[in-house]
This record gives C-alpha cells, structure tokens and sequence, in this order.
C-alpha cells in the first residue's frame, strides 16, 4: 500500500472510531455510559446497581465520581464533581411519592452520620428534603440527577432536565447524602456493593 494511501486509510479508520458512541455498561436492560462530563470534568462509572422495594424494583441507581474507587472513604475524599443518577423503573401503572425518598435519606443520614456530622447539616437536609418533596411523585422512566457542582454553588437536584431548589452548599453536606447509600448501616447491602464497584 503507498505511503499517502495508507495514511488516508488511518485517517478514515480514526474518523469513524471518533463517530462511534461511548462505551456503556448494560444493567438490567439499561446502558449507562462509562464516562460522562459534568461540571468541566470527566466523570467515570464507579458501579451501577438496584434499589428494590418489597417485590417491585424502584429505581436504578448509578455513581460517576472524577477517579474509579472501591472504598467510601476514598469516594468521600474526591473533590469536585459528582454524580448520583437514580432512574426510576417501578411498573408503568404505579408511581410513588416522593415523600420515601425523604424518608429515606433522613434515615440514611441519621444511621450513618456522627452526632457531629447530623448536626451540621440538619439545615441542608431539611432544605434538600423539601426540594425533593415539591417534586410530588416519581413514576418509570422519570430521571434524578443528583450532582455535586461546587463551582455552581454545591448539590444540584434536577429531575427530568428540570432543577428543583437552590444549590445546597458544602461537600460534607453531599457526603452525607453519599452515605445513605455507601454508609455501613446503609438500607440495600447490594446496591451499596454496585455502586461501590463489586458483585452484587
């Protein structure tokens, strides 16, 4: 093959390769993509698992964080953006309100947070809390995004593309959140275990 061939043929060969769609991880007959930009930063799929309620499943849950880790601690620690995407998928002729998910993180974050920790963030978990329950009800194939975003201001509530509240300040107060899902008395075992990379 002639030298300006063959780097035509290169050059052809990186343009398609540039056209194909990112890499996902298939889970439960959803794909979720293995890296995403958030914030101006790269994000990488740290696990993905499911949220079950007595026999319906509820939401899908993914975790993008800035570096791949296995252990909270090493995940509470990153700085900068995060995400959490829950995605609900509770059969088409229910919906729930949104009032277990409150229920949820302010048990999450009492079981999992010091005396210390639960007070420096009660405000922030009542005004998060609030923001969820304005939300009303969630039904399948409705879509949170939970996001860390210090440079806008802290975690950014947006559900179906649309925000809800203000920005809550603080990365203890998403830490905090984070634990209700990776904390040791955390409600799922094997959802925590997805999300933090492992079989489960």
């Amino acid at each position: 093959m002639m030298p300006s061939i063959r780097r035509r043929t290169v050059a052809l060969a990186l343009s398609a390769a540039a056209c194909l769609p990112a890499h996902a991880v298939r889970y439960e007959g959803q794909d979720f993509p293995d890296t995403l930009q958030l914030g101006g930063a790269s994000l990488a799929l740290n696990g993905a698992g499911k949220r079950q309620v007595a026999i319906y499943p509820l939401y899908l849950a993914a975790l993008y964080l800035p570096q791949k880790a296995t252990t909270p601690d090493a995940i509470y620690a990153q700085t900068g953006p995060k995400r959490v995407e829950l995605r609900i998928v509770i059969p088409l002729v229910k919906d729930v309100s949104t009032q277990e998910f409150v229920k949820a993180i302010s048990k999450g974050v009492n079981r999992n947070s010091t005396e210390a920790e639960k007070a420096a963030v009660a405000e922030r978990v009542k005004q998060f809390n609030t923001a969820i329950g304005e939300v009303g009800r969630v039904k399948k194939g409705d879509l949170l995004h939970i996001d860390y975003l210090p440079a806008q201001g802290g975690t950014i509530l947006t559900v179906n593309g649309k925000v809800w509240g203000q920005p809550i300040e603080g990365q203890d107060f998403y830490t905090a959140f984070l634990k209700v899902f990776l904390g040791d008395n955390n409600s799922d075992a094997r959802l925590r275990a997805r999300l933090l990379g492992q079989p489960g």
